[in-house]
């Protein structure tokens, strides 16, 4: 159907472990399926809503290995949640006994299920509003090293960057709150930092803040606060920081003005 959620998955079965069975074994338990039939089966209409294995595609120079290509049926997933789908999709079929190994290699979303995310808070079209900056690159950097300046002389090498020219500074995808750097601390000196250089240069200034915490209570309480300072952007590392809490940032972003930028950290290890 042109609703279904499609994956390519690169399959690796057990010794006589047919293509034909692994690939329906995957689907089957990344979707309605489990180990034995159970009575609870026939409440319900599990043709309606199990994945299919609808092709399989041998993999060029391996023997081992083929393509599986499954269907899910829309209705597996609760709108707008990447979370739920990645559950379902990359979840226990990733230890299923029948398979040596399992590898997604593609994943085609649907536009019905797109339609159920709300997208990112903001484009690159705001960003130059909110910076006023039009008709050529936004120039920027991170400020180094990533780890090891205290708050102030954190600051200090913002304050540095942005009045030297640059559009905005950043924080580096590790630089959370430290004992050295309390991220409350470096929240405040970044913002001395802006308003200082904007002050200067009559030019608008950023710093993109990282709001990346160990809970998302914390995250909130730093997006929170860097509302309350009069920051134009914070940013996550979404992957590290988790779908959900990324999703939640996100929402709050857009309700209040802020500017979100994501980073991309872990996004090798799964690359």
């Amino acid at each position: 159907k042109d609703t279904d959620i499609l994956a390519a998955f690169r399959v690796t079965p057990q010794p006589g472990v047919p293509p034909e069975e692994a690939g329906a074994a995957v689907a089957a338990e990344s979707s309605t399926g489990t180990w034995t039939t159970v009575w609870t089966d026939g409440l319900t209409s599990l043709d309606r809503y199990k994945g299919r294995c609808y092709h399989i595609e041998p993999v060029a120079g391996e023997e081992s290995q083929f393509i599986a290509y499954v269907a899910y049926p829309l209705d597996l997933f609760e709108e707008g949640s990447v979370t739920n789908m990645f559950t379902s999709i990359v979840g226990n079929v990733f230890g299923f006994k029948a398979l040596r190994a399992l590898r997604l290699e593609d994943l085609r979303i649907p536009v019905a299920y797109v339609k159920t995310f709300q997208g990112p808070p903001h484009g690159i079209q705001v960003e130059r509003d909110k910076l006023n900056k039009y008709g050529r690159p936004l120039l920027g950097c991170t400020i180094k090293p990533k780890l090891g300046l205290s708050a102030k002389n954190y600051g200090r090498a913002v304050y540095e960057c942005l009045r030297g020219g640059l559009d905005f500074t950043k924080d580096d995808e590790n630089v959370n709150s430290q004992p050295f750097m309390r991220w409350r601390d470096r929240f405040v000196f970044c913002a001395e930092a802006i308003y200082k250089a904007q002050a200067e240069t009559g030019e608008i200034k950023g710093h993109y803040l990282n709001a990346t915490a160990g809970t998302c209570e914390d995250m909130m309480k730093r997006a929170v606060f860097a509302r309350e300072l009069g920051v134009p952007i914070v940013m996550h590392d979404y992957l590290t920081g988790g779908f959900t809490a990324n999703t939640t940032l996100a929402h709050y972003c857009r309700d209040n003005g802020l500017l979100l930028h994501i980073h991309r950290a872990m996004h090798a290890v799964i690359d």
